[in-house]
């Protein structure tokens, strides 16, 4: 299984000038762990759950911080035709938590661990 099927076309997103509340609600809201920071249309970071745990534990005004000063800078990102199980290494690997998925330069989602592992796991739950 290749990537692809995994994204639905669209990733949560918020841009770097939004303040970190405004992130946290906008992942609670969404009920995600992290979101796609997008400028001009184009993916320029990626802000995590971390990145909010270790902004509070630094003691930042989180309604005045905002998400450009906390993000993961030009995030590594994949093709949308790599397999589940290349994306899998990768992400242990490099220690990820959470992979942008590309096509044609555009970014179609991001797939977590969580969604690799139940991928991986698809066949094998089906068959029980």
């Amino acid at each position: 299984m290749q990537l692809h099927a995994l994204v639905g076309g669209s990733a949560e997103v918020i841009g770097p000038e939004a303040t970190l509340i405004d992130a946290a609600v906008r992942m609670v809201e969404c009920e995600v762990g992290y979101l796609a920071v997008i400028s001009r249309r184009e993916l320029v970071g990626i802000l995590t759950e971390h990145d909010l745990v270790q902004a509070t534990a630094e003691g930042v005004a989180t309604d005045e911080a905002i998400v450009e000063d906390w993000m993961s800078e030009a995030p590594d990102t994949v093709p949308s035709d790599v397999s589940v199980r290349e994306a899998a290494t990768w992400l242990i690997e490099a220690g990820y938590h959470h992979l942008p998925v590309i096509d044609g330069g555009e970014l179609l989602g991001i797939v977590t661990v969580k969604d690799l592992l139940w991928a991986m796991l698809e066949p094998e739950v089906s068959n029980q």
